[in-house]
């Protein structure tokens, strides 16, 4: 089963590091970053596109709950709120937070609240949208706006939209967040979108741009049996 993709938003060094070292215990959570302020947590948001999100309320600048507006409601993380304050509860879970979490909390109670969210996280239906960073705007591209993932190194191109976009993570875990009904792993570093097909030529998968990618599985194989072909990624 693959581990959750954590981020922390953070402001206080003591309590940002003592976070990660809590979460260092768990083997079903990676912490992918950790935000120093609320403009710092978006910008890692964008990129890294974590699956759950440990945001503090007050942090200069952006607070959580900017952080949360800025992102909007759509394809953003799970979120547990971290801070010492308990007068912002209630809004915490007006914005649909999973847990709340009041300062200084041990590890029994950060091991409560993720074994609540965990199965949430996991058991929620495929990715429906990305987050990515594009010339200083945060966007939401939808996944069937994606026509097709190439791997570099530990980062993911998603070509849409005529453009593609760098986002840092592996291929393996982006395709772990998709539908494989509808995206298929045609060579160890591609993923298409099949309704982006327009042609399989040879050796090669046509994309509707014309696009071509060098295909050393069938996508329509690959579409009718994903675990077999992909090493049983299909998100849990």
């Amino acid at each position: 089963m693959s581990r959750v993709r954590a981020l922390i938003a953070e402001d206080e060094p003591l309590s940002r590091r003592r976070l990660e070292r809590l979460l260092r215990r768990r083997d079903d959570v990676e912490t992918v970053g950790a935000a120093r302020d609320g403009e710092e947590a978006l910008a890692m948001i964008a990129v890294l596109a974590p699956d759950l999100l440990f945001l503090d309320i007050q942090m200069p600048g952006l607070g959580g709950f900017d952080v949360l507006r800025e992102i909007g409601g759509h394809g953003r993380p799970f979120v547990i709120f971290t801070t010492a304050y308990d007068q912002y509860a209630l809004r915490a879970f007006e914005v649909h937070a999973l847990d709340y979490l009041l300062k200084p909390f041990d590890q029994m109670r950060l091991d409560a609240a993720l074994d609540r969210a965990l199965p949430l996280i996991r058991g929620s239906e495929w990715t429906q949208r990305f987050v990515v960073r594009s010339g200083g705007r945060i966007l939401f591209l939808r996944a069937e706006e994606i026509d097709w993932i190439g791997a570099a190194d530990n980062y993911v191109y998603l070509h849409a939209r005529g453009a593609a976009h760098l986002v840092r993570m592996t291929l393996k875990s982006m395709e772990q967040k998709l539908d494989p009904s509808r995206f298929a792993r045609v060579h160890r570093s591609t993923i298409v979108n099949l309704d982006a097909v327009r042609e399989i030529a040879g050796g090669e998968v046509v994309m509707r741009d014309g696009t071509r990618l060098a295909a050393s599985r069938s996508p329509l194989k690959s579409a009718a049996s994903p675990q077999s072909l992909s090493g049983g990624s299909a998100r849990a």
